[in-house]
C-alpha cells in the first residue's frame, strides 16, 4: 500500500490545497486522513481455505484414481493453505469476497477512532470534519463534529458525499477524489460561512493513519 498514489508528495500537496480551498470559504475545519487498510478480514481467508479444502476432499473421494488413505489429511491441509495464500497474494479477490457490510463497518469504526485520536473534536466551534480514506476497502467515511449538522446541510451535502465516495471507489488516482471533495464547499459555506476572524486550528496536510 505504500506505493499508493495517495502517499506521494504531489498528492499530499494537492490534499492541502483542497483543504485550504474549502476552509477559505467556510468555518469548517477539514482534515483528510489516509489509511492503508481498516480491517484484516482473515475470516474470508479461512472460509475460502475451507471451501478449497472441502473441494479437494470431494475430489479425492470421487475421482476415478484412488488415493492412499494417509494422503487425505495432508491433501486437505495443503488445499486449505493454498486457498488462504491465494487471497493473501491477490487482495482484490478477498475484497470482492468479503461482505460489503463488513467492509463498511471496519472503515466506519476506524474512522471514528481516528476522529478522536487525531484531536479533531478540539476545535473552538466543534466544526471539525474528518474525511477518512481507506485504500484497501476503496471507501471513504466522513465524520463530523457536533457543530456540523448534516440535516441542515441538506441534500446538497448528501449528493456531495456520494460523489466523494464514488471517486474513491472508482479510481486509485487521488485526483478525482480531491475534485469531488470541493463539492462539499457550497453546503458548508451556506450553513457555516467563514468569519473574518477565523483561525486555522487543524493541519491542512493529510494524515497517514496506521
Amino acid at each position: 500500500m505504500g506505493a499508493s498514489p495517495y502517499f506521494t508528495d504531489a498528492a499530499r500537496a494537492q490534499a492541502a490545497t483542497t483543504v485550504q480551498a474549502i476552509e477559505s470559504r467556510t468555518a469548517a475545519e477539514v482534515v483528510i486522513a489516509v489509511n492503508a487498510r481498516s480491517g484484516h478480514y482473515r475470516h474470508t481467508d479461512y472460509l475460502v481455505g475451507f471451501g478449497v479444502s472441502l473441494a479437494a476432499l470431494v475430489a479425492m473421494l470421487y475421482l476415478p484414481q484412488e488415493f492412499p488413505l494417509e494422503t487425505f489429511p495432508v491433501g486437505v491441509a495443503l488445499a486449505f493453505v493454498a486457498g488462504v495464500l491465494v487471497l493473501q497474494l491477490v487482495p482484490g479477490v478477498r475484497r470482492r469476497l468479503t461482505a460489503s457490510a463488513l467492509l463498511d463497518e471496519a472503515v466506519r469504526t476506524t474512522a471514528r477512532a481516528a476522529f478522536v485520536d487525531q484531536g479533531i473534536t478540539r476545535t473552538t466551534g466543534r466544526t471539525g470534519i474528518l474525511v477518512f480514506v481507506s485504500l484497501y476497502e476503496r471507501r471513504v467515511e466522513v465524520v463530523t463534529d457536533l457543530g456540523v449538522d448534516p440535516a441542515a446541510l441538506g441534500e446538497e451535502w448528501t449528493r456531495a458525499l456520494a460523489g466523494v465516495a464514488s471517486a474513491v471507489a472508482g479510481s486509485k488516482d487521488p485526483a478525482p477524489f480531491f475534485q469531488a471533495l470541493l463539492a462539499l464547499t457550497p453546503p458548508l459555506e451556506r450553513v457555516l460561512p467563514r468569519s473574518p476572524d477565523d483561525v486555522n486550528e487543524l493541519p491542512d496536510a493529510p494524515l497517514h493513519v496506521s
